[in-house]
């Protein structure tokens, strides 16, 4: 019985009548690896498979949408889609602008025909664009894209103190001498262009950053420029911005009690409601005060009989009055 099974099974192959259950069987318990192989070998082989691959692998446009970062404010879509067409056709690409001011956000995405022509992208992922370095990643890995490394913070530098004619193509050729830069540029103001006095700059090593910042001489367009790691200068700015932020103010006081040098104007304070409501005393926190004693019963009316005053004549006294109102009297002849 084993060997019709066996001699069936060898007629199949042989006459390459396997049908497609019979190969899902076989291929479903090998692992990602072997599959990958399998079928870049058989695409290299017949062009046909390379084509039904191209066109699965394409139908998504996840992965042939591009993320571009790092913009300058006067790039365009033209100029943009001008950049990555050498590496392949464009189905579509645009930069993103401000619906209100009509301006450039800095960013904009470009998705490619094939797959295959986006990874040919991403073996570069920074590009010079109108005097900026700018960034690519995947569209599906968002504003992160190729910056999620956990030693970005070690190679991400802050440059300040730049002259305001430097641009982003000699900051860059200024610190390419220490390695290779993922992402760099001025930072220009988005209104007018005109360069803010600093920039960033971005390697792909620590090793480098760290030479950057220790480089003796660090002098750009004839001015001694400033190299740090960007994240301290950032707790810097925060910071300062921190201090600055708390500015003395004359707080409007209550009513009665006008503010010195000023007439006074009848104002409530700022924060505070009146009247103000007290919270009750608790009753079982203070005795009740002694009650007071019974007022004393009412004594009866007592009459008394009138008295009559006597009235004294007028004229002299019987008895001479003398002097401090003694007697005087009068001596007998």
């Amino acid at each position: 019985m084993e060997d019709v099974k066996k001699r069936k099974v060898g007629e199949g192959v042989g006459n390459g009548e396997t049908s497609e259950e019979e190969m899902r069987l076989l291929l479903d318990p090998l692992p990602k690896p072997q599959l990958v192989h399998l079928l870049s070998k058989l695409g290299s082989q017949y062009p046909s498979i390379a084509e039904e691959i191209r066109s699965i692998a394409s139908a998504d446009p996840v992965h042939r949408k591009l993320f571009v970062r790092g913009l300058a404010w006067n790039t365009t879509s033209e100029t943009l889609c001008a950049a990555f067409q050498v590496h392949g056709e464009i189905e579509e690409g645009a930069v993103i602008s401000d619906k209100t001011t009509g301006k450039s956000r800095g960013y904009g995405f470009i998705t490619f025909k094939h797959m295959e022509s986006a990874h040919n992208a991403l073996k570069a992922p920074s590009k010079m664009i109108d005097g900026r370095l700018a960034v690519c990643n995947l569209a599906c890995e968002g504003l992160s894209g190729a910056s999620t490394t956990p030693d970005l913070a070690q190679r991400k530098l802050y440059i300040g103190g730049l002259s305001p004619n430097i641009t982003s193509e000699e900051l860059l050729k200024y610190f390419e001498k220490h390695g290779d830069i993922e992402e760099g540029s001025v930072a220009y103001d988005k209104d007018t262009n005109v360069s803010r006095g600093f920039g960033f700059v971005t390697y792909k090593t620590v090793e480098a950053a760290k030479k950057a910042i220790d480089d003796p001489n660090k002098i750009l367009g004839g001015r001694n420029i400033i190299v740090k790691l960007a994240d301290s200068h950032k707790g810097k700015s925060l910071q300062t911005q921190l201090t600055t932020a708390v500015v003395p103010m004359a707080l409007p006081m209550a009513a009665g009690y006008p503010q010195p040098g000023n007439a006074h104007v009848s104002t409530t304070p700022v924060a505070y409601t009146y009247p103000q409501t007290v919270a009750s005393y608790p009753v079982s926190s203070y005795p009740s005060p002694p009650t007071a004693p019974a007022p004393y019963q009412a004594q009866p009316q007592i009459s008394y009989a009138p008295v009559t005053l006597k009235k004294e004549s007028l004229g002299l006294p019987s008895t001479p009055m003398g002097i401090g109102g003694y007697p005087y009297y009068l001596s007998k002849q």
